[in-house]
């Protein structure tokens, strides 16, 4: 069953799984399936996962290769970092390596090889940010693509060429990160104040990550196996991105300036004024908001993908009804809609 392998522990079957060590792997899983034309669908951490009751119809491709490699490049070293490793490993590796710019990263659960997908970002920072190029495996040619950089992703707000399409899988991924022992400048308002610094300091990484993951364990934002506000896909829902003059006025809702004469709202705050609270329970109190933030739908045991989304359906039609603003899942649904 796909829910052992997904942090919301929902989903149905698959039609098989193959667990992969390493790029090779990767590589040689996929290509069989494609030549006896079956459907793919590659799972790492599945922190970032939504898989219907039903299951999957084809084979699951398990990423599981390690390996992490540095090379100096003046003021900043280059990491080249294999699809399979565990992000914060990453994250604490580079961490206790002196080198700067992962940091505000921490504690965000999954794979490296999900992270220019999704362009991952917490507390200011994003993978765009940091992030080179990427090794691809191209289905449609059937062959590996080297040093793909940044600037063909496409990246953008949670988002990139790559997610929601499956012609192209990462294999390897590599960033840009400081070498003088400094952070990323630190730009998120929080996250400033935990540290005691002003925004844009840059300052000491390990008190940074310290910080952060006290932050995401208050939102029950890290994995624990024993707290049911972690069983969850994380944020849920992303913050809504729309013209300046037609997003809604609400007091004390969060909002941010984006491009083009547009501001980014607090899906959050629309959530919470729309009257859905912390632990909002969905069908028979086996789903609910988290209990510490109303962005995450967690799974509080016996529940199913059905439960999750009927819940993720109220939530998202409440706001519709309220503000007008459709908020859009940030996770990847694998055979369901919201």
């Amino acid at each position: 069953m796909l829910s052992a392998h997904t942090t919301l522990r929902l989903g149905g079957p698959a039609s098989r799984i193959v667990r992969t060590e390493g790029a090779a792997e990767v590589v040689d899983a996929v290509a069989a399936a494609d030549r006896a034309g079956e459907r793919v669908l590659l799972v790492g951490g599945g922190s970032n996962l939504v898989v219907a009751d039903a299951g999957f119809d084809g084979t699951v491709v398990l990423l599981a290769g390690r390996g992490i490699g540095h090379e100096r490049d003046g003021d900043r070293v280059l990491l080249t970092v294999e699809a399979g490793e565990d992000w914060d490993d990453v994250v604490a590796a580079t961490v206790a390596d002196g080198l700067g710019g992962l940091e505000c990263l921490s504690g965000i659960p999954g794979r490296t090889g999900a992270t220019p997908v999704q362009n991952v970002g917490a507390y200011g920072v994003e993978v765009a940010d940091l992030l080179v190029d990427v090794d691809l495996y191209d289905r449609r040619t059937g062959t590996v693509r080297e040093h793909v950089p940044a600037s063909d992703l496409g990246l953008a707000y949670r988002t990139s060429v790559l997610k929601g399409g499956d012609d192209a899988i990462v294999l390897r991924v590599r960033f840009a990160l400081h070498a003088d022992g400094r952070s990323a400048p630190i730009r998120y308002g929080e996250l400033a104040r935990t540290l005691g610094v002003d925004p844009e300091t840059r300052t000491d990484p390990a008190a940074v990550r310290e910080a952060v993951l006290g932050l995401r364990r208050g939102k029950g934002m890290v994995l624990d196996a024993d707290d049911h506000d972690t069983w969850s896909a994380g944020s849920f829902f992303t913050n809504p991105i729309l013209p300046a003059d037609r997003a809604p006025q609400v007091d004390g809702l969060a909002a941010w300036p984006a491009a083009e004469g547009r501001v980014k709202l607090s899906a959050a705050g629309l959530i919470q004024n729309a009257g859905f609270g912390r632990g909002h329970a969905g069908p028979g109190g086996r789903v609910s908001l988290s209990t510490r933030h109303v962005l995450a739908l967690t799974h509080r045991g016996g529940g199913t993908t059905a439960d999750l989304l009927a819940l993720a359906h109220e939530v998202q039609a409440g706001v519709a009804e309220r503000f007008g603003v459709t908020l859009h899942p940030e996770p990847v649904l694998v055979g369901c809609t919201v």
